[in-house]
């Protein structure tokens, strides 16, 4: 899942933020993410990465923002490295999850 295959480009129609008719992305919006009982705890190690860790427990290196968002204060924000020793929360069933972002998003 590409997580940007369906955002929607916009054109920009006001001349004070920019050039008129300049292309942008509509914002993202990701659902709260709040760690669980369910979740699968793991001990981060050197040289782990929010994609590997996605592509390891989804097989899908693009829901690294899912791993991101419920681990909010032991994931630097911009970076898909990782402090090790750092204990994360991997949620298990991410299709709620991804059905939010959808519907936040109207894809």
């Amino acid at each position: 899942m590409n997580r940007y295959q369906d955002i929607t480009i916009l054109r920009n129609e006001n001349r004070f933020v920019g050039t008129i008719r300049d292309k942008y992305y509509k914002t993202v919006s990701y659902p709260e993410i709040a760690p669980s009982a369910n979740d699968i705890y793991v001990q981060t190690e050197f040289g782990d990465r929010l994609d590997l860790l996605a592509y390891q427990f989804y097989g899908d290196v693009t829901l690294y923002w899912i791993i991101a968002i419920t681990n909010p204060d032991k994931v630097n924000f911009g970076s898909l490295y990782l402090s090790p020793g750092s204990q994360l929360a991997i949620p298990r069933d991410i299709s709620g999850i991804i059905d939010s972002f959808n519907k936040l998003n109207e894809l």
